[in-house]
């Protein structure tokens, strides 16, 4: 996708990227191809909102304040978490879904 089209900056933070790793090696000493097709949605995923982030549901949490992050469903389990700022789009966290993840916030 040229760059020039896109309407929003997408910024995939160091924690994040270290919680997809950790998630791809898990799934890589089951099944290889989970592990790539994981890495696949992630990278289209994101990619993907660069154009309309907003499309996405809101995270809803008590101890989360409200209508701050999105949530982008990846294979199933996994969840893309993610803020817009601006014309910025924030990956803030990839979590499995199968986990308690309000610690993270």
């Amino acid at each position: 996708m040229d760059t020039e089209s896109r309407q929003y900056e997408v910024i995939i933070s160091d924690e994040a990227t270290q919680m997809l790793l950790s998630h791809v090696r898990f799934l890589a000493q089951v099944s290889e191809s989970a592990a790539i097709r994981l890495i696949n949605a992630f990278q289209e995923n994101a990619s993907s909102l660069s154009q309309f982030p907003q499309r996405n549901p809101w995270l809803v949490d008590p101890l989360i304040p409200k209508s701050k992050y999105r949530k982008l469903l990846l294979e199933k389990r996994y969840l893309l978490i993610y803020q817009v700022k601006g014309r910025l789009v924030h990956i803030d966290a990839v979590v499995d879904t199968r986990q308690e993840y309000g610690w993270l916030l």
